[in-house]
C-alpha cells in the first residue's frame, strides 16, 4: 500500500473523526451539567474542581476501550468567580473560594479522544438570581457567541468576528475582555495557527495577522464579557498558576527535576493543558516547571482578574465549519433572557435570523 493510501484523514471530513469530537462533547458537556448543579452556596472550588476531573476522567474511562487508545482530559476543571477571568483551579492546601449567593461562576473543562477535544464553558449565577447588569452581560455573551458562530464561515475573515462580537458588545453596553483569543483546534493541539483576538488591544491590533476561515476546520470560541462599567481591562494578582500546557518546542533541560517533571507532563497529558496535581509531587511541580516554562517548553495559564473588580461571564464553544454549516460539538445551554433588551442593530438582527445550516445552492 502506498503512503498516500495509508494517510488518514484527520480533518472533520472523515466521519469517524466527527465521531470523536462529539462523544468528547458530549462528556464534557454532562460532566458540565452536573458541576453546575452542585455549584451551590457553601460550595468549595476545591471541591468542585476535583470533582469535575474525578468525572471527567470516569467518563472518559467508558469509551473507545481498545488497549493504548489515547482519550483524556483536554481542559482541566477550571472555576473561577466573580471578577476572576478564568483558569482558577486550586491544588490542596492553596486558599479556594467558597462560592457565595449570587457568586458569578464561570466552569470550564474538556475531554479529548484520540487527540480531537471538545472544550466547553458556562456561566451560572449561584441561587440562581443575577443582577440585571450580569443578566445582561450573560445576554451579550450568547449573542455574541451565536453572531461569531454565524460569522465564521468559509472565506470570512478573523477579523469579521472581532467586529461582529464588538457590535453586539455595545448593543448591550458591555465589553469583551481585551486581548482574549479563540484558537483552531486540530489533533492533539487546542492552541492552533489560526486564532481569533475578540478585543484586540493596539500591540495585538498591529501585530496580529488577519487570516480567512476554510471548510473542515474546527474553533474554540471563546466569549468572556465584563459587565457595564467595565474597561475590558484585566490584571494578574499573586495567585498561583497551576494550569500549564506543553508546547512543540524544545531545549535541553539542565535541572534533573525539570526533565522528570517534562516526562511526567508527556506521558499524562501529552500536548493538553494540564493541572500541576497530575503531577506526583505538587509541591515540587511548580518549582520544576520554572525551568521549562522560563525557556517556553510550557505555557503557564496565569490566573487574571478583571481591574475594576467587575463581574466576568464566559461562554465557550467548540464546533466546526462544515460543508453543511456549522456543526457544535460542545456548547453551553441557551440562556433564560427574559429581561433583557431586544437586538435593535439591523445587520445583527438579519445575521442572528440565519441558520447555522449552510443554505443549498440551487442548481
Amino acid at each position: 500500500m502506498s503512503a498516500a493510501a495509508e494517510k488518514v484523514d484527520i480533518t472533520v471530513a472523515n466521519p469517524s473523526v466527527v465521531d470523536k469530537y462529539k462523544v468528547a462533547g458530549d462528556i464534557a458537556q454532562r460532566v458540565l451539567e452536573e458541576i453546575k448543579k452542585l455549584a451551590v452556596p457553601g460550595a468549595s472550588v476545591y471541591d468542585l474542581t476535583t470533582k469535575g476531573d474525578e468525572l471527567l476522567a470516569a467518563e472518559i474511562s467508558k469509551v473507545y476501550n481498545k488497549k493504548d487508545f489515547p482519550k483524556g482530559i483536554a481542559f482541566p476543571t477550571c472555576i473561577s468567580v466573580d471578577d476572576t477571568v478564568a483558569y482558577y483551579s486550586p491544588l490542596e492546601g492553596d486558599e479556594s473560594v467558597t462560592l457565595a449567593e449570587g457568586s458569578v461562576t464561570k466552569i470550564e473543562l474538556g475531554a479529548h479522544i484520540d487527540g480531537f477535544a471538545s472544550i466547553v464553558s458556562d456561566t451560572v449565577v449561584v441561587g440562581g438570581a443575577p443582577s440585571q447588569e450580569v443578566k445582561d452581560a450573560i445576554a451579550a455573551a450568547y449573542y455574541a457567541t451565536e453572531a461569531a458562530l454565524r460569522t465564521m464561515k468559509p472565506g470570512n475573515r478573523t477579523t469579521d468576528v472581532t467586529r461582529i462580537v464588538d457590535l453586539v458588545t455595545k448593543e448591550f453596553g458591555v465589553t469583551a475582555l481585551e486581548g482574549m483569543l479563540s484558537m483552531q483546534h486540530v489533533q492533539n493541539n487546542v492552541c492552533g495557527k489560526k486564532r481569533v483576538i475578540i478585543n484586540p488591544n493596539d500591540t495585538q491590533r498591529k501585530s496580529h495577522e488577519t487570516q480567512k476561515f476554510e471548510e473542515n476546520e474546527v474553533y474554540g470560541l471563546d466569549i468572556i464579557i465584563s459587565t457595564a462599567g467595565s474597561t475590558g481591562k484585566f490584571k494578574v494578582k499573586q495567585t498561583p498558576t497551576n494550569i500549564f500546557r506543553k508546547t512543540d518546542l524544545t531545549y535541553k533541560l539542565k535541572l534533573r527535576s525539570s526533565r522528570l517533571a517534562i516526562s511526567e507532563v508527556i506521558k499524562k497529558a501529552g500536548t493538553f493543558p494540564f493541572n500541576v496535581k497530575i503531577l506526583e509531587d505538587q509541591r515540587r511541580s511548580r518549582l520544576a516547571l520554572k525551568e521549562p516554562v522560563d525557556h517556553g517548553l510550557v505555557d503557564g495559564y496565569e490566573v487574571d482578574y478583571e481591574r475594576e473588580g467587575k463581574p466576568v461571564v464566559q461562554l465557550f464553544t467548540t464546533f466546526a465549519i462544515t460543508k453543511n454549516g456549522i456543526l457544535k460539538f460542545a456548547s453551553p445551554q441557551k440562556p433564560n433572557l427574559e429581561g433583557v433588551k431586544a437586538i435593535e442593530n439591523e445587520e445583527l438582527k438579519t445575521l442572528l435570523s440565519t441558520s447555522l445550516k449552510a443554505s443549498k445552492s440551487k442548481k
